[in-house]
């Protein structure tokens, strides 16, 4: 596969020794905080390349205060640049973002954003990055760290990263692009737009590939088009359309080729397709409705997974949903989006043989939610590891025992018929 730039990132979180304590603490989100995105590009400057950064975040991560009769919000960014071994900061930048809307809804929107938008010049090679987004109201920090590979640009044809669409929007002077920063398509999407640039030392007729691979890497799509070169930059915009993809990650070519057919250059982009109003963390249509076994009957599973159809499978999934959405006239689902909380919260804290949603705990904490109560007892004498979770409101008690010692922590005398019809 192709590649120009390459970035790996996790969004880090202070991982707790216990579960979460008390309902409504949300200490993983389903959804990023913030998204970043990157292009590179042949710079002015030589021996460099310049680094675009983008950073989208919603206003669902913000807290607003009122402004008058409006409502504001207000972060700052800090972004720093070391070198690979974390030693020494090569490049940081700071900067604060403010937002006024005049709608109290808007303010709990995930749809709704601020993109902020820095580049600079940097030399090619590996960098460790640390970008933190903190809301200068409520003070909550959200961090990302990861690795970047900045290319390093030579030849006669030289090919920039690819930037996704999302709009365009014209003004007096000149069109506007705003990027698709997450690079998230959705199930209502039929295509996608995205542009590049060329560099190129004489003016020339080259032929450009577009692959569209998935996570097996097996080709779901190409398209081919003849590209007229002139000398210096050359922004090609492009449009691709599609029948819907399935749900997962997938990854765009583009590759361009000399009047010889021979392979001169190319770049590549990642992109994920979900389900329109739905968390990201969906990305596995059977996957999740296995995961439904906690909230939907026997009946219900078995026609929620009978069609053969992705379609009509996806259908029926949302419809179930729906159904069960208590405030169908916003934008999202509170029903839904808590019970696949609860689902990524207990892949994370509880896998151990499985996967942390088919563990007891898992099964505990999805129906039930977080415990008032945990009370862990991992080293006594004479003793395997157990841990107690108490339910004041429900007056309920759960003993978990590690009968192997590697963490598979199983339900003491689980009497489902007793706590069952609690479940979510």
């Amino acid at each position: 596969m192709l590649k120009t730039l390459t970035v790996f990132f996790l969004f880090t979180i202070v991982l707790h020794s216990q579960v979460e304590q008390s309902a409504g603490v949300n200490p993983y989100a389903i959804d990023p905080r913030f998204y970043l995105d990157f292009a590179s590009y042949p710079a002015e400057t030589m021996d460099k390349s310049r680094l675009d950064v983008f950073l989208k975040v919603p206003y669902s991560s913000i807290q607003f205060v009122r402004y008058g009769a409006k409502y504001k919000g207000a972060y700052s960014v800090t972004l720093t640049f070391y070198d690979e071994d974390k030693e020494n900061i090569q490049f940081e930048k700071i900067w604060n973002e403010q937002i006024i809307v005049d709608d109290f809804l808007k303010t709990n929107s995930n749809s709704n954003f601020n993109i902020s938008y820095r580049s600079n010049e940097m030399y090619p090679g590996t960098y460790f990055m640390r970008t933190i987004v903190e809301d200068r109201d409520s003070k909550r920090s959200f961090t990302t760290e990861g690795t970047l590979t900045l290319k390093e640009y030579k030849g006669s044809i030289q090919v920039s990263d690819v930037v996704f669409i999302q709009s365009r929007v014209n003004s007096p002077t000149a069109e506007q692009v705003i990027p698709n920063v997450s690079n998230i398509f959705t199930t209502r999407d039929e295509g996608f737009a995205f542009f590049y640039e060329i560099l190129s030392d004489t003016s020339t007729t080259i032929a450009a590939k577009y692959k569209i691979f998935d996570a097996e890497e097996e080709a779901v799509l190409s398209r081919d088009e003849k590209i007229e070169l002139t000398k210096g930059e050359n922004v090609i915009n492009q449009e691709i359309t599609f029948e819907r993809l399935s749900l997962g990650q997938y990854q765009l070519n583009v590759e361009l080729y000399d009047e010889n057919d021979e392979l001169i250059t190319g770049s590549s982009k990642k992109f994920l397709s979900k389900i329109y109003g739905f968390p990201n963390s969906i990305l596995d249509l059977d996957e999740a409705i296995k995961q439904m076994m906690y909230i939907a009957s026997s009946d219900e599973l078995d026609s929620l997974q009978a069609p053969e159809s992705f379609d009509e499978k996806l259908n029926r999934y949302v419809s179930y949903w729906g159904a069960k959405d208590p405030s169908p006239n916003t934008e999202e689902n509170e029903v839904m989006f808590e019970y696949y909380r609860r689902v990524a919260y207990s892949n994370t804290a509880f896998e151990s043989y499985y996967p942390g949603w088919k563990t007891d705990m898992g099964m505990i904490y999805i129906t039930l939610g977080a415990p008032d109560q945990v009370d862990r007892h991992p080293f006594d004498y004479n003793s395997k590891p157990y841990e107690v979770w108490d339910y004041y409101d429900l007056n309920k008690r759960f003993i978990f025992v590690d009968e192997t010692g590697f963490g598979d922590y199983r339900l003491l005398n689980p009497v489902y018929g007793d706590w069952y019809r609690y479940r979510y």
